[in-house]
């Protein structure tokens, strides 16, 4: 009856203990799947702060390269292996982020044309997140491991840019965008065209 008793006990005691493993894992897939939209809504107060800062503080992302940046290299420092650049998965990789370069300049365009427009589809179908880290992690791939520390923050930046784009472009029901909440949007495309710029510079 004694033995029983412990053997029941120390069942007890193992199930307890792998409960928690059980709930980091249910955690970690909870938290894998966070959709695009809670991520806006998560850093639409960051962003609001963010934009009250000085210009100067707003515009230094990731620093200058070769100054002002412990991790973004200049672009011509960087090592590059011409191989793997080559491959087909980084080239189409680099056409698509040259299209996500062009696409800033069209919405630009669309607001030049209209500065009421809806631009809110176009950025969501265009910036689509997952697709663009894929692109820009292929071309990482080609680079070395030094470098790779500077482009990933360049990524962060990029992903960042277009969070501060969708949250600003949006526009009250009825209610016309101000010419400061135009220049606002123009400006972050501005902004987000220059982030890629920076990317594909290490890939030239």
């Amino acid at each position: 009856m004694k033995f029983t008793a412990i053997v029941a006990s120390l069942i007890f005691a193992g199930s307890e203990a792998f409960a928690p493993a059980a709930s980091n894992v249910r955690s970690t897939v909870l938290n894998a799947e966070a959709s695009r939209m809670e991520f806006l809504q998560q850093s639409a107060a960051a962003v609001a702060a963010f934009t009250m800062l000085p210009g100067q503080a707003n515009a230094a992302k990731y620093g200058g390269f070769g100054a002002g940046s412990p991790e973004v290299i200049d672009p011509k420092d960087a090592l590059v292996d011409e191989d793997i650049l080559k491959s087909e998965p980084v080239q189409k990789a680099l056409e698509a982020v040259k299209g996500y370069k062009q696409s800033t300049v069209d919405l630009k365009t669309v607001l030049s044309s209209d500065n009421q427009a809806d631009i809110g589809a176009k950025i969501r179908k265009d910036f689509d997140f997952s697709v663009i880290r894929t692109d820009l992690n292929a071309i990482n791939a080609a680079l070395d491991e030094d470098t790779q520390r500077g482009t990933d923050r360049i990524v962060r930046a990029i992903l960042q840019d277009i969070t501060e784009l969708e949250v600003s472009q949006k526009q009250k029901p009825g209610v016309p965008r101000s010419e400061k909440r135009l220049g606002n949007v123009i400006g972050k495309l501005d902004k987000l065209e220059k982030s890629f710029d920076d990317y594909l510079a290490f890939a030239n």
